[in-house]
């Protein structure tokens, strides 16, 4: 489809708001307090950025609303400055990451200087799944996904913060920081066995913990998985305990035929996530590095 036509009236009205904003001037960092210009000129902005959306100009969309997130500023309207930043943000995205974080970290800001710390929690995930997809970069993203848990816990929003403060532990141990992920694993785990709906859910907790214990020392390992089962005792009957204590044992016997067997049959039964194969492979290659010393 041609979109030519949507580009050159989005252009247009471009041009016709910076002229609004030159005639009242805002556009040089003048306030005029609420003027029919700049509410004019946000309008035009709007709908022409809108038009270069439909256009799939994501640059000239980014850049159209961000025009219309400064004048809002300028008018000390801070909500509609920081909905135009998301909005620029998310234009952004799709051609610029590094510029669609600065959005969106400009409207955060906006949202925690007014109190706003829910919405600003659920834009720090936003921002930390940009790092994490589009970047790669995993210390920024976790950086991001824990300050989000940490404005969703005030919130009292703990199963938000719960969600956030999961993908910190799980990359806190693929960066082998493993206290800080057992202490969250944990942390959520005896919230979970205390909730009558996820319940269940705590088993995979306590087990993701115990192997990042498995990943220090067999015998942390060990003696973690004695204090799950005293409390929860739901942990003992579970799949995942009996794995771990099968696993345990292959690691006592320096057995790893054994150790491969057991995480075969387990996960023949349930499928293990990539996750937990990464920290199983870990322990794994500890216990050939051991049965190699012994040789």
């Amino acid at each position: 489809m041609d979109h030519s036509g949507k580009e050159k009236e989005a252009m247009a009205l471009v041009a016709e708001a910076d002229k609004n904003m030159r005639m009242s001037g805002l556009l040089f960092g003048t306030f005029l307090g609420k003027s029919s210009k700049a509410e004019e000129a946000c309008d035009m902005y709007t709908k022409a950025a809108n038009m270069f959306k439909m256009a799939k100009n994501w640059r000239a969309a980014g850049d159209a609303f961000c025009k219309t997130a400064k004048v809002h500023l300028k008018t000390n309207n801070k909500h509609n400055a920081a909905v135009s930043f998301v909005d620029a943000g998310n234009a952004y995205r799709k051609t610029d990451p590094q510029d669609a974080i600065k959005c969106l970290s400009r409207a955060i800001d906006i949202y925690t200087d007014m109190g706003r710390f829910t919405i600003a929690a659920k834009h720090h995930v936003t921002v930390a799944e940009i790092y994490e997809s589009e970047l790669q970069d995993i210390n920024k993203a976790v950086a991001h996904y824990e300050q989000a848990g940490d404005y969703y816990k005030g919130e009292e929003s703990t199963s938000s913060a719960n969600k956030c403060l999961l993908k910190v532990a799980m990359y806190a141990a693929q960066l082998e920081k493993y206290q800080k992920a057992i202490q969250i694993f944990e942390q959520i785990g005896t919230y979970c066995m205390d909730n009558t709906l996820l319940k269940y859910g705590a088993k995979d907790h306590f087990f993701k913990a115990a192997l990042c214990h498995f990943c220090v020392d067999a015998l942390n390992a060990k003696l973690a998985v004695q204090r799950y089962e005293e409390m929860f005792p739901a942990f003992s009957d579970s799949r995942e305990c009996k794995l771990v204590k099968k696993l345990l044992n292959a690691h006592e016997e320096q057995d790893v035929d054994a150790y491969e067997n057991a995480v075969k049959e387990f996960d023949s039964i349930l499928r293990l996530e990539q996750w937990n194969t990464t920290m199983l492979l870990r322990i794994k290659e500890g216990i050939q590095r051991d049965e190699s010393d012994l040789r």
